[in-house]
């Protein structure tokens, strides 16, 4: 059914993905073979804790990747990496505190761009702007307009740009939507995406304090504006704040929505409406909902996101992640372990075949790199998760925070590029950048 299915075609528009298996970077080192030097891509990481260093270990399984420089504002994480990639190499990388010195050695050919959300329009468009190739980390902007800054940057400086939503490059995926496509289940009249994040509890308020010794605040806030240090808004749990990400919608939602848009060929809704809240832990520290429904109105079909902070078991039997595509004659449910099929019955008989749990057989992230890598080398290839879709994906994703952050059904006019008659939902589809920092035209 699904072997025939051309995966280049898919991934085209858009498509891909598979759990991500972390390993050790020694391990990673482990399996290289001798590859010249003048065959090996350059690579230097900007943000060196959680998915950064996971990308960059990924990458590095392939022997045609060499990292070169890291960079990070806490100097802390910044030594540590430097000695564990000098461990696993038996080469010392230069390491920078400022990423724009990091950009301008001229022998890095690649960067990986994996700070919290609101620095990504500045790094990535600097990046690009110092003729490096550019992996970023999803999602692509913390905001509309920043999305649409880098797809121009994009375009300007022709430069070839990966994001992080790896499951574009897991073939289970690519295999479960080219069944929706197909028509397998019919006309599909609604799509249900949900994260429940049950690992994930309260995060309790804390009063500012000292900023640790070496970190550099200052660098770390960028564009964001000038608050006192809590380490409440800084490691991992900054995205439960509007100045840095979206919370669950922009963190799990561009990973799932995207799929949802795949299947649906769709680009952008009618509407949005979205509700929910503090219903998990009314006493919190976190500015995002920990609880949150999102419905977009395509027309003729609805995309449903859910997710809840706390609680572990989703829908359809699917876990605590997933996509459901509903249709006229049965349910297709996929997540990063499997997909399968239930039909529909109509006077006690299957209205389609009925497809059991088909397991995922291979690793997103390491072809997710992998395939960045190859595009950087054959510049004629179309990246897994192109920047186009990524904004794409990270705009409705935005679209559905600011219904719940305006708490009405907003309208969308993508003639105009904003919403319709709605000046307080307009207002949020530009950030405010601290001095001196500026959004990039």
């Amino acid at each position: 059914m699904t072997a025939s299915f051309d995966r280049r075609s898919l991934l085209a528009g858009g498509l891909a993905a598979s759990a991500t298996t972390l390993m050790p970077l020694d391990e990673a080192f482990a399996q290289r073979r001798r590859v010249s030097a003048n065959d090996k891509v350059q690579v230097g990481l900007i943000g060196c804790k959680g998915m950064g260093w996971s990308n960059l270990t990924a990458m590095l399984k392939g022997s045609d990747v060499e990292a070169v420089a890291l960079c990070d504002v806490d100097l802390n994480v910044l030594t540590a990496r430097g000695t564990e990639l000098q461990k696993a190499s038996g080469r010392a990388p230069k390491l920078y505190g400022e990423y724009r010195r990091m950009l301008d050695d001229k022998s890095i050919d690649a960067v990986i761009v994996a700070t919290p959300d609101h620095w990504h329009a500045l790094q990535l468009t600097d990046a690009m702007s110092a003729g490096k190739d550019a992996y970023c980390e999803k999602p692509l902007g913390n905001s509309i307009a920043e999305c649409r800054a880098m797809v121009a940057a994009k375009q300007r400086h022709n430069r070839v740009v990966q994001v992080g939503q790896w499951q574009r490059s897991n073939q289970h995926w690519a295999d479960a939507i080219a069944h929706v496509h197909s028509g397998g289940i019919g006309r599909v009249r609604k799509v249900k995406a949900w994260a429940y994040i049950g690992w994930k509890k309260n995060l309790p308020p804390q009063p500012d304090q000292a900023v640790p010794a070496g970190v550099n605040y200052d660098r770390w806030l960028g564009p964001a504006p000038q608050r006192p240090f809590n380490p409440n808004r800084f490691h991992f749990t900054w995205r439960w704040y509007w100045d840095y990400a979206g919370g669950l919608m922009t963190d799990w939602g561009v990973h799932l929505i995207d799929i949802a848009l795949l299947g649906m060929k769709a680009q952008v809704p009618r509407s949005v409406s979205s509700l929910g809240g503090a219903y998990g832990y009314p006493v919190t520290a976190m500015e995002t909902p920990d609880t949150q429904t999102a419905l977009y109105d395509f027309g003729d079909y609805a995309v449903e996101w859910e997710h809840a902070i706390g609680i572990g078991q989703g829908p359809y039997g699917g876990g605590g992640h997933g996509v459901a595509f509903v249709g006229e004659t049965g349910t297709l449910v996929v997540d990063r372990d499997k997909w399968w099929v239930t039909p529909e019955t109509s006077d006690g008989k299957a209205m389609t075949a009925q497809i059991p749990a088909t397991l995922a057989s291979d690793k997103g992230l390491d072809r997710h790199t992998a395939d960045f890598i190859a595009c950087v080398k054959d510049r004629a290839r179309t990246p897994a998760c192109p920047i186009e879709s990524a904004a794409n994906t990270a705009i409705v994703c935005q679209m559905g925070n600011i219904a719940w952050r305006t708490g009405r059904e907003v309208h969308w006019d993508a003639k105009a590029g904003n919403f319709k008659d709605d000046t307080e939902a307009n207002a949020l589809i530009t950030p405010r950048y601290r001095a001196p920092y500026r959004l990039p035209a």
